[in-house]
């Protein structure tokens, strides 16, 4: 491509990215953010947000994110939530847990497990999905694959979503950042979870560290911590947590050099 032309489509670029972000749904949810005074409001449907992990097999952590999120777009209209994994790749990441997701105040069988066979089904399926207006919430392991999930793909899916209201949760891996449509970008790490009020040497939330990477939602660099509760999502700020020690257990804990046969680790 001449240079000139590559200046052209890069401008091109630029300006598609921008009209993104000038979203009126993200400039609503940067409202809610405000609003909230440092807390973690719940953002409305109609957003890509794409969360990284270090490693794929943190994506259950991400996964947990985005389902703490889908519960608060559930309505007696949009009443499926639907995860997309490839067949096979619960073997490293897992799956969902009824009795947890329960737990935490998500109905289970509001959650629709789907196991596409290769990234090319996953991705139809994901643009189908986020077309219909009985699902709340699409949540998609992207992982790793960067190369079948370009830019086109995910402006396609990003213009689908937001026609239809539909939030899409691309839950992916790595130290890559490829390009993307999303409207906000996440890193998130694992956090030792609190202690538990009535039982100090019990795990007690799953936790977060977060850090939006991309899209505006404050004005200064947006970091939380965040527990996912019965209730919700709770910021057990960040500052003053990261730097706390407790009785509690630190989840989770470190991952084998090597699973035997990728079989799932027991304690």
């Amino acid at each position: 491509m001449p240079p000139a032309d590559r200046q052209q489509h890069l401008a091109a670029l630029r300006a598609t990215i921008a009209d993104i972000e000038r979203k009126p749904a993200l400039a609503e949810a940067r409202a809610q953010v405000e609003s909230a005074m440092g807390g973690f409001p719940q953002l409305q449907g109609g957003l890509v947000q794409e969360i990284f992990t270090d490693r794929g097999h943190q994506i259950g952590a991400g996964l947990g994110f985005a389902l703490a999120q889908a519960r608060g777009l559930l309505t007696g209209r949009r009443e499926a939530v639907l995860h997309l994994q490839l067949a096979g790749a619960s073997a490293s990441a897992g799956l969902p847990y009824a009795p947890g997701l329960e737990s935490s105040g998500f109905a289970s069988d509001r959650l629709v497990l789907v196991r596409p066979a290769d990234m090319a089904e996953l991705l139809w399926a994901a643009e189908e999905a986020v077309s219909c207006r009985a699902v709340a919430a699409v949540i998609a392991e992207i992982g790793g694959n960067a190369r079948r999930f370009d830019f086109t793909a995910s402006r396609r899916l990003s213009l689908r979503a937001s026609a239809a209201g539909c939030s899409l949760f691309l839950l992916r891996a790595g130290p890559a950042r490829p390009a993307s449509a999303a409207h906000l970008r996440w890193h998130l790490l694992p956090a030792p979870s609190g202690p538990r009020p009535y039982d100090a040497r019990a795990p007690g939330a799953p936790r977060w560290q977060l850090r939006l990477e991309r899209g505006t939602l404050l004005r200064q660099e947006s970091r939380w911590l965040l527990d996912w509760t019965d209730h919700g999502l709770a910021d057990v700020s960040f500052p003053g947590a990261a730097g706390r020690k407790g009785d509690g257990a630190a989840l989770p804990r470190p991952v084998p050099a090597a699973l035997a046969d990728r079989l799932s680790q027991t304690a």
